[in-house]
């Protein structure tokens, strides 16, 4: 233990991503990133953003970036916060509104959230999602706390209803509701619409899985402007420049090319209900997913990992209570989705 740690950082069990491999020939269905390229119209904006300009400081408000998530959501810019990816996104939220209070979110759920509680020595309670991983929305009316969780659930895929949603904003209307709509886009319903209804909601989402850009870090959020305020107030208390140029750049180019968007998430859809189809017919029970990846129970999960890992066809799995009987696969290419469905009949003998 080095001596020059603070108690905090002893303390710290810190978030673990998943697996990534410098070789070529994997088939990476393990991190929940999008099979397909960015939009060309990415690749010309970070061109375009090439050049003397990388001298100076971008722009601190990413204005043109949060013009265009105005404009796609029909919402005001003034209405949006921009940062280093969601997970930057989300550090802001913690640190802006949760230190003084109770936090609620399910016990299975993004794992980075108690990472943040013990980082920001934030007090926290998971509840229990029921025996078909679902939140029982009782459990979450009239809490002493704020409230965190993504929709779709991670890693389950699972989506909780907007009507929920609203539920929850209404009995809870001294607590703040967060929505993490990391992968909203591949089925589910933002709860974007309810922005202008309830101030006590915020919702973060990200470019890296709809949108291809895992590997530039754009993610932000959408609320009231007190809230956005209270983000800004931390982002520049730490970082004042979160997305540099060509990240700006690309993020805007992104937002702005609907088409793809929409085309890509298609696709997506389609990958995945194909996969879910013949893991059925192989007697895998799947969860009802509306996510870019799906939850999979499969009998001796932990081997069927490591041998597909054996076979360079990398999935998610998580050693820990009530899920550790599932795999978590990513969504990608039809022609991934195949070798991945040939290499567990391979395995199981099929």
């Amino acid at each position: 233990m080095m001596k020059f740690w603070s108690n905090i950082t002893k303390s710290l069990t810190p978030y673990v991503p998943g697996e990534q491999l410098n070789e070529t020939d994997i088939v990476k269905l393990n991190t929940n990133e999008n099979p397909f390229p960015p939009s060309p119209k990415v690749l010309e904006s970070i061109q375009d953003a090439i050049g003397s300009q990388l001298k100076k400081y971008p722009d601190p408000e990413s204005t043109k970036l949060k013009d265009a998530i105005g404009d796609f959501y029909k919402i005001e810019s003034e209405n949006v916060f921009v940062g280093n990816g969601s997970d930057e996104v989300l550090a802001h939220v913690f640190m802006a509104f949760f230190k003084d209070k109770k936090l609620y979110f399910p016990n299975i759920t993004y794992s980075f959230y108690p990472v943040y509680c013990g980082l920001y020595e934030i007090d926290y309670q998971p509840i229990s999602l029921n025996y078909k991983f679902q939140m029982e929305t009782e459990d979450y009316l009239g809490l002493d706390g704020n409230i965190i969780f993504p929709n779709p659930n991670a890693p389950t895929g699972i989506e909780v209803e907007l009507s929920t949603i609203e539920e929850i904003l209404i009995k809870n209307p001294d607590n703040l509701v967060v929505v993490d709509e990391a992968y909203v886009d591949f089925g589910g319903k933002s709860a974007v619409e309810l922005i202008g209804k309830y101030k006590n909601l915020l919702i973060v989402q990200t470019f890296s899985k709809s949108r291809s850009l895992a590997g530039m870090r754009v993610g932000f959020a959408i609320g009231d402007t007190e809230l956005i305020e209270g983000l800004v107030r931390v982002k520049d208390s730490f970082n004042s420049y979160p997305l540099d140029r060509l990240a700006q750049a690309a993020g805007e180019a992104a937002i702005k090319d609907r088409e793809y968007f929409e085309y890509t998430c298609s696709e997506i859809i389609k990958n995945r209900e194909w996969t879910v189809a013949e893991l059925e017919k192989r007697g895998i029970e799947v969860l009802p997913s509306t996510a870019n990846f799906i939850f999979a129970k499969v009998e001796n999960a932990e081997n069927i990992y490591a041998e597909l890992k054996s076979r360079k066809v990398l999935v998610r799995y998580f050693k820990k209570p009530l899920i550790n009987s599932y795999l978590r696969i990513s969504i990608g290419t039809k022609e991934e989705m195949e070798k991945l469905i040939k290499n567990i009949d391979q395995i199981m003998g099929v």
